[in-house]
């Protein structure tokens, strides 16, 4: 399947297309094992998409369409990735490394953060224009206001998925690491992304060139966030 394929299902807010979309997340959830790095990574995300969907049921956002169809069009791509779909250069350090015993568990959600905003989130941006027929500047609120929740669930994760300051003086490695990450610069880098991919879409090998490099350059940054830590032992050596 090429990078740069577009999803358009229907989406109608009488339909409750989030609650489906938690629905595929819980069914997820039941089957994984708690240690698996796409169960790790699907908590992360079904908290997200709850959040969400509390916000679209108190009239949070303006375009409540715009927003169910961004925020479904977005689930789309990472649900066929973890429902045993293809799988785009950006998932593939974690799929590979889901059961290693040396990557933590901040490691695994953060990777699958730097996948599905890295390179999912441009996409469905660009597939939500397609399916209602706007520009993304059209998108840009929905675009910030979903990018709001993430942040602030990232600071949750950070808080919930980081070991305790005994064990961050000892892994000065895993701190070094997660230090040269931001969800905030991968928010900006995807908007800008879903720009340049819009302006190009009359011409669709230069394109899907881009797309393809975008989903390799988000893929190898997923790889380096998915770096063993050290054990204690190899952290600690006694002289």
């Amino acid at each position: 399947m090429a990078q740069s394929q577009h999803f358009t299902p229907s989406v109608d807010p009488a339909d409750d297309p989030v609650d489906t979309v938690v629905s595929r997340m819980r069914a997820l959830e039941a089957v994984l094992p708690e240690r698996d790095g796409i169960a790790v990574f699907n908590g992360v995300y079904l908290a997200v998409t709850e959040a969400i969907g509390r916000r679209l049921d108190t009239g949070h956002f303006p375009d409540a369409e715009a927003a169910i169809t961004l925020d479904v069009l977005f689930a789309e791509r990472y649900l066929r990735v973890a429902e045993g779909g293809h799988a785009p250069a950006c998932w593939r350090p974690l799929l590979q490394f889901r059961r290693h015993p040396g990557v933590r568990p901040l490691q695994f959600a953060l990777c699958g953060i730097n996948a599905h905003i890295g390179h999912d989130l441009a996409l469905a941006v660009v597939d939500t224009c397609r399916t209602l027929g706007c520009e993304p500047a059209e998108l840009e609120d929905e675009f910030e206001q979903v990018g709001d929740v993430l942040v602030s669930l990232e600071e949750r994760i950070r808080e919930e998925l980081m070991p305790g300051p005994d064990l961050l003086q000892i892994a000065d490695p895993l701190t070094h690491l997660l230090g040269a990450w931001s969800l905030e610069r991968a928010r900006e880098a995807s908007w800008s992304a879903a720009r340049a991919l819009w302006a190009l879409r009359g011409l669709p090998d230069l394109a899907e060139e881009f797309a393809h490099r975008l989903d390799a350059a988000v893929g190898l940054a997923g790889r380096m966030l998915l770096t063993p830590m050290p054990e204690r032992a190899d952290c600690c050596p006694r002289g």
